[in-house]
């Protein structure tokens, strides 16, 4: 089958799919007589298995791991599972990070509760408010370093 073909099965683009092949997580295909990449049922196979690890949003670096591991179907898998498990660490320390985004929209979300022009808008006067240094309810009061003097925000 030809790169589009493989595309449209897997719903992988086209570019992602050379992508892959540059990076060696997916073998390279032979080369018809007029040149077009000829993609075999192996190469459907390993690109449905990127696509899922990719699902889960393991790392490519990972997923090069996971292929080797497939290839040696005898090596011991306690590597597989640490590998899960970190990336069960990086899943459940960004949904906390999502989860205190959530709050801060939500306390911002609050500073307006109903329609009205945007010069009375609560929302933007915080989003302005932060932006002049001024504490916000989203964020609360938090300072940097500009040009090598503090600043408050």
């Amino acid at each position: 089958m030809r790169i589009g073909e493989l595309s449209r099965i897997t719903g992988v683009d086209i570019e992602t799919i050379r992508y892959y092949e540059k990076l060696g997580l997916m073998p390279r295909p032979d080369r018809s007589p007029n040149g077009y990449r000829s993609y075999r049922p192996e190469h459907l196979e390993r690109l449905s298995f990127i696509r899922h690890c990719r699902a889960l949003d393991v790392p490519l670096t990972e997923i090069g791991r996971l292929l080797d591991f497939v290839a040696r179907p005898a090596a011991d898998c306690g590597d597989i599972d640490q590998l899960i498990d970190q990336q069960l660490t990086r899943v459940r320390a960004r949904l906390k990070s999502m989860r205190a985004l959530e709050k801060q929209l939500a306390a911002l979300r609050t500073r307006c509760g109903r329609p009205h022009d945007a010069a009375a808008c609560g929302i933007l006067q915080e989003l302005v408010a932060a932006a002049q240094g001024e504490a916000c309810a989203c964020h609360g009061n938090t300072s940097w370093t500009i040009g090598g003097r503090a600043a408050s925000r």
